[in-house]
Protein backbone atom coordinates (compact mmCIF):
# COMPACT_ATOMS: atom_id res chain seq x y z
CA UNK A 1 0.00 0.00 0.00
CA UNK A 2 0.88 3.50 -0.69
CA UNK A 3 2.38 6.21 1.97
CA UNK A 4 -1.00 7.93 2.83
CA UNK A 5 -1.76 11.36 1.01
CA UNK A 6 -0.98 14.11 3.84
CA UNK A 7 -3.67 16.84 4.06
CA UNK A 8 -3.77 19.90 6.30
CA UNK A 9 -7.17 22.04 6.80
CA UNK A 10 -9.06 24.17 5.54
CA UNK A 11 -8.50 22.34 2.34
CA UNK A 12 -8.11 23.61 -1.33
CA UNK A 13 -9.89 22.91 -4.56
CA UNK A 14 -6.12 21.42 -5.46
CA UNK A 15 -6.21 19.22 -2.14
CA UNK A 16 -8.95 17.71 -2.89
CA UNK A 17 -8.53 16.82 -6.76
CA UNK A 18 -4.81 15.03 -6.37
CA UNK A 19 -7.70 12.47 -4.31
CA UNK A 20 -8.83 8.86 -5.87
CA UNK A 21 -11.01 6.96 -4.66
CA UNK A 22 -8.92 4.36 -2.34
CA UNK A 23 -6.62 6.72 -1.63
CA UNK A 24 -4.98 6.31 1.74
CA UNK A 25 -5.29 9.84 3.68
CA UNK A 26 -3.94 11.40 6.72
CA UNK A 27 -5.44 14.93 8.01
CA UNK A 28 -4.23 17.12 10.26
CA UNK A 29 -5.25 20.21 11.36
CA UNK A 30 -9.24 21.60 12.55
CA UNK A 31 -12.24 19.86 11.70
CA UNK A 32 -16.14 19.98 12.80
CA UNK A 33 -18.51 17.61 14.02
CA UNK A 34 -22.08 17.26 13.46
CA UNK A 35 -24.42 14.70 12.83
CA UNK A 36 -27.90 15.08 11.43
CA UNK A 37 -29.95 17.53 14.09
CA UNK A 38 -26.86 20.03 14.23
CA UNK A 39 -26.94 19.54 10.33
CA UNK A 40 -30.30 20.68 10.00
CA UNK A 41 -30.10 23.38 12.26
CA UNK A 42 -26.61 25.02 10.00
CA UNK A 43 -28.91 24.38 6.97
CA UNK A 44 -32.06 26.47 8.73
CA UNK A 45 -29.73 28.87 9.47
CA UNK A 46 -28.39 29.55 6.23
CA UNK A 47 -31.42 29.26 4.63
CA UNK A 48 -32.67 32.64 7.20
CA UNK A 49 -29.50 34.07 6.44
CA UNK A 50 -28.15 33.71 10.21
CA UNK A 51 -24.65 33.32 11.40
CA UNK A 52 -23.61 29.15 11.21
CA UNK A 53 -21.02 27.82 13.80
CA UNK A 54 -18.09 27.94 11.86
CA UNK A 55 -16.80 29.00 8.38
CA UNK A 56 -17.50 26.40 5.58
CA UNK A 57 -15.10 28.17 3.02
CA UNK A 58 -12.32 24.56 2.90
CA UNK A 59 -13.82 23.33 6.07
CA UNK A 60 -14.26 19.33 6.62
CA UNK A 61 -17.26 17.69 8.68
CA UNK A 62 -16.66 14.30 10.99
CA UNK A 63 -19.79 12.97 11.48
CA UNK A 64 -19.40 11.85 14.55
CA UNK A 65 -21.51 11.82 18.18
CA UNK A 66 -18.22 11.10 20.68
CA UNK A 67 -18.17 9.11 23.89
CA UNK A 68 -17.75 11.60 27.10
CA UNK A 69 -14.01 11.85 27.62
CA UNK A 70 -12.47 9.85 30.11
CA UNK A 71 -10.02 11.07 32.81
CA UNK A 72 -6.99 12.56 30.86
CA UNK A 73 -8.12 12.22 27.54
CA UNK A 74 -9.98 14.87 25.20
CA UNK A 75 -12.07 13.00 23.95
CA UNK A 76 -13.85 9.45 24.37
CA UNK A 77 -14.24 6.98 21.39
CA UNK A 78 -15.00 8.83 18.00
CA UNK A 79 -16.07 6.16 15.63
CA UNK A 80 -17.58 7.99 12.43
CA UNK A 81 -21.83 7.65 12.04
CA UNK A 82 -23.72 6.31 8.77
CA UNK A 83 -23.58 9.03 6.49
CA UNK A 84 -26.97 9.05 4.70
CA UNK A 85 -28.99 10.74 7.15
CA UNK A 86 -26.51 13.95 6.25
CA UNK A 87 -27.24 13.56 2.45
CA UNK A 88 -30.68 16.13 2.67
CA UNK A 89 -28.36 18.64 4.27
CA UNK A 90 -24.54 17.77 2.46
CA UNK A 91 -25.21 19.21 -0.77
CA UNK A 92 -26.21 22.71 0.32
CA UNK A 93 -22.77 22.87 2.57
CA UNK A 94 -21.14 21.27 -0.32
CA UNK A 95 -22.06 24.28 -2.77
CA UNK A 96 -21.43 26.95 0.25
CA UNK A 97 -17.90 25.58 0.65
CA UNK A 98 -17.53 22.55 2.71
CA UNK A 99 -14.39 20.01 1.06
CA UNK A 100 -14.86 16.97 2.91
CA UNK A 101 -17.24 14.83 4.81
CA UNK A 102 -15.72 11.86 6.86
CA UNK A 103 -18.30 9.01 8.04
CA UNK A 104 -18.87 5.72 6.77
CA UNK A 105 -21.43 3.87 4.21
CA UNK A 106 -22.73 5.24 0.82
CA UNK A 107 -23.83 8.47 -0.36
CA UNK A 108 -26.84 9.26 -2.45
CA UNK A 109 -26.59 10.58 -5.94
CA UNK A 110 -27.12 14.44 -4.91
CA UNK A 111 -24.53 14.17 -2.85
CA UNK A 112 -22.11 12.36 -5.40
CA UNK A 113 -23.06 15.11 -8.06
CA UNK A 114 -22.40 17.96 -5.39
CA UNK A 115 -19.00 16.69 -4.72
CA UNK A 116 -18.17 16.53 -8.57
CA UNK A 117 -19.57 19.90 -8.82
CA UNK A 118 -18.22 21.89 -6.21
CA UNK A 119 -14.87 19.95 -6.00
CA UNK A 120 -15.48 17.64 -2.30
CA UNK A 121 -14.45 14.69 -1.28
CA UNK A 122 -16.15 11.80 1.12
CA UNK A 123 -13.42 10.14 3.55
CA UNK A 124 -14.39 7.18 5.15
CA UNK A 125 -13.08 6.59 8.84
CA UNK A 126 -13.17 2.96 10.94
CA UNK A 127 -16.25 2.24 11.52
CA UNK A 128 -16.19 0.26 15.18
CA UNK A 129 -12.77 1.57 15.83
CA UNK A 130 -13.86 4.67 17.43
CA UNK A 131 -10.79 4.15 20.02
CA UNK A 132 -8.23 4.49 17.13
CA UNK A 133 -10.20 7.71 15.63
CA UNK A 134 -9.83 9.25 19.27
CA UNK A 135 -6.27 9.03 19.51
CA UNK A 136 -5.73 11.31 16.56
CA UNK A 137 -7.97 14.32 18.12
CA UNK A 138 -5.75 16.29 20.36
CA UNK A 139 -8.56 18.84 21.48
CA UNK A 140 -12.06 19.25 21.41
CA UNK A 141 -14.47 22.06 22.30
CA UNK A 142 -18.27 22.72 21.73
CA UNK A 143 -18.79 25.42 19.94
CA UNK A 144 -22.54 25.52 19.10
CA UNK A 145 -26.23 23.48 20.01
CA UNK A 146 -24.99 22.59 23.50
CA UNK A 147 -28.60 20.71 24.07
CA UNK A 148 -27.60 18.19 21.40
CA UNK A 149 -24.99 16.64 24.01
CA UNK A 150 -22.81 14.27 22.12
CA UNK A 151 -24.16 15.52 18.95
CA UNK A 152 -23.38 19.40 19.44
CA UNK A 153 -21.07 20.72 16.96
CA UNK A 154 -17.21 20.45 18.34
CA UNK A 155 -14.26 22.01 17.01
CA UNK A 156 -11.51 19.21 16.45
CA UNK A 157 -7.25 19.80 16.34
CA UNK A 158 -6.51 16.18 14.58
CA UNK A 159 -3.25 14.70 14.17
CA UNK A 160 -2.64 12.80 11.07
CA UNK A 161 -6.33 11.08 11.11
CA UNK A 162 -6.32 7.98 9.10
CA UNK A 163 -9.08 7.81 6.71
CA UNK A 164 -9.63 6.39 3.31
CA UNK A 165 -11.26 8.30 0.50
CA UNK A 166 -14.45 6.88 -1.04
CA UNK A 167 -15.60 9.41 -3.28
CA UNK A 168 -13.32 11.30 -5.35
CA UNK A 169 -14.10 15.17 -7.36
CA UNK A 170 -14.28 12.91 -10.49
CA UNK A 171 -17.16 10.49 -9.24
CA UNK A 172 -14.59 7.75 -8.25
CA UNK A 173 -16.60 5.47 -5.56
CA UNK A 174 -14.75 2.97 -3.86
CA UNK A 175 -17.70 1.36 -2.91
CA UNK A 176 -18.54 0.65 -6.29
CA UNK A 177 -15.22 -0.35 -7.21
CA UNK A 178 -15.12 -2.84 -4.68
CA UNK A 179 -18.54 -4.67 -6.09
CA UNK A 180 -17.02 -3.94 -9.71
CA UNK A 181 -13.70 -6.02 -8.90
CA UNK A 182 -15.88 -8.72 -6.78
CA UNK A 183 -18.02 -9.23 -10.01
CA UNK A 184 -14.45 -9.46 -12.59
CA UNK A 185 -13.17 -12.07 -9.88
Amino acid sequence: MSQPVKLKTPLTDEDVSRLKAGDAVSLSGVIYTGRDAAHKRITQAMAEGREIPFPLEGAVIFYVGPSPAPPGKVIGAAGPTTSYRMDPFAPTLIKNGLKAMIGKGKRNQDVKEAMQKHKAVYLAAIGGAGALVAKAIKEAEVIAYPDLGPEAVRRLVVEDMPLICVNDVNGGDLYQQGKDAYKKA
